[in-house]
């Protein structure tokens, strides 16, 4: 009786009855697959701390996928180099035939965050960049995780074939979106991917849906004190924009989100401005709530531009799509993440996260290294948007969080950059690399579970198929 109560829970749970009564265990491959990590965590550290110390900012991240690309060539991977039109893109490849597991590592930086490995601030670098996001563990983690799998590949462990994607310019100019574009993750069958956190999670929590764009005003220019009547105003326009956009925000969802800035508005007070540009945003929980929002943005700049007897013009610049979320695979994932078991830190550690939070400003709430429970799925997600969504729209997707800086550290912080380059980040990166290796281990061994991720994917996704948000013609490659 109660294993029927057990079933009937499962079911109005949307559990699938064959997974819910199997418990993660330390079978052969998945002890082999936490040795290599151990075995090569010396170069793994080394990975991280070589990128953490390059903080190169997207697009411009040469050295970092070098020495990732290399190091994967080195360890027996076939590394195709400056995939989809981008320099720092690379693809490291090993086995053959189905099914095709796919694993995301990024590691571009961020402007003005340069920090050394203290606790308090202290810039390595004086205005340069860090991995306040980090990216410098993300790359190498995921490096590690594949690297246990071609190595239970070449003891005939697992058949199929383990796909790295080296991914530049996640913080700025959305490499996936290019990659995905080109149609390279199109024949995976699961891809994963993690993230450096404060907390240790299978995450299915959404991202929202972005637009970026740039609107354009253009007039005629005239002197301002002895003709303004034969000038109009590029930038009148643009300050009637951002106040229709400013009367706007009342009459949206509350899970919307609009920024802007003025990108240009002129030169100097006594000429009427001939052009002045807006750049903005828009985001929302999903990516039809951004369209009937990008539809009102255009009347606004059209009305303003009428308003001010100038022409307008709306360039996208980029978006990405929502996180499309797989509670299947997080439940595979929820699974390891217990198998492993939580990160333990010395007093030391403890000790360097709690002088940072207050250096910074913050108090300490711990450094916590435990296994949080499975969450239930919001409706609406926090902020903040990323470019694995796309890819999670083209093949399930599975995400995992790694503690790697104290508990509600803020990102993109300096607090981030300075866990990264030591210890507490090298532990999260490390834990991470080992869940995530298993999670793959069952995803080769097991066509019932990979089913059921597919199921529901292709449930999520109903009839919408993903469309590259991005202008035609190549990824915008800094010079």
């Amino acid at each position: 009786m109660r294993f029927l109560r057990f079933l009937l829970w499962c079911w109005l749970m949307g559990l699938p009855l064959g997974l819910a009564a199997q418990k993660s265990k330390w079978i052969p491959a998945k002890k082999l697959a936490v040795e290599s990590i151990e075995r090569h965590r010396h170069e793994l550290i080394a990975l991280s701390d070589s990128v953490w110390a390059f903080a190169e900012l997207a697009f411009r991240e040469h050295r970092s996928a070098r020495i990732l690309a290399d190091y994967a060539e080195q360890k027996g991977f076939s590394v195709q180099r400056g995939v989809a039109g981008m320099p720092t893109a690379f693809v490291a490849t090993y086995g053959s035939g189905k099914p095709i597991i796919g694993i995301l590592g990024e590691f571009d930086a961020l402007p003005g965050l340069s920090q050394e490995a203290v606790p308090k601030r202290q810039e390595r670098i004086p205005g340069g960049t860090g991995h306040g996001c980090g990216h410098n563990m993300f790359g190498a983690g995921s490096m590690g995780a594949a690297l246990a799998i071609k190595e239970l590949m070449e003891r005939n462990m697992l058949q199929g074939t383990i796909r790295y994607y080296g991914t530049p310019a996640e913080e700025d100019g959305s490499g996936k979106v290019y990659m995905a574009r080109a149609g390279l993750f199109d024949d995976l069958d699961v891809c994963l991917d993690w993230h450096p956190d404060y907390s240790n999670k299978a995450n299915v929590q959404s991202s929202q849906a972005i637009t970026d764009w740039t609107v354009t005003f253009r007039g005629r220019s005239a002197h301002a004190a002895s003709d303004p009547w034969n000038g109009r105003s590029a930038l009148d326009a643009a300050e009637l924009f951002a106040i229709g956009i400013n009367y706007l925000r009342e009459h949206v969802k509350p899970s919307v989100r609009i920024h802007y800035v003025y990108s240009s508005a002129g030169n100097v007070p006594n000429v009427v401005p001939e052009e002045a540009s807006v750049w903005i945003w828009l985001r929302d929980s999903k990516r039809s709530g951004v369209s009937e929002l990008e539809q009102r943005m255009k009347q606004i700049a059209q009305g303003a531009a009428l308003m001010a007897g100038v022409d307008v013009s709306l360039q996208l610049n980029n978006g990405l799509y929502e996180l499309l979320i797989n509670e299947t695979g997080a439940r595979a994932l929820q699974r390891n993440m217990e198998l492993v078991g939580p990160i333990t830190y010395t007093p030391e550690e403890l000790a360097f996260a709690e002088q940072i939070m207050k250096e910074y400003g913050l108090p300490f709430k711990g450094l916590d290294g435990s296994i949080k429970p499975l969450e239930q799925t919001k409706e609406d997600p926090d902020g903040g948007s990323t470019d694995v969504g796309d890819v999670s729209w083209i093949v399930p997707e599975i995400t995992l969080l790694a503690t790697t800086a104290p508990y509600e550290a803020p990102w993109h912080s300096w607090i981030v950059v300075a866990c990264g380059g030591m210890s507490i980040g090298h532990k999260g990166m490390l834990f991470a690399a080992k869940v995530l290796a298993l999670t793959m281990v069952d995803l080769f061994q097991q066509p019932q579970l990979r089913a059921d991720i597919r199921a529901e994917f292709e449930r999520r996704r109903g009839n919408q198929r993903w469309q590259p948000l991005i202008p035609d013609g190549p990824p915008p490659i800094p010079d």
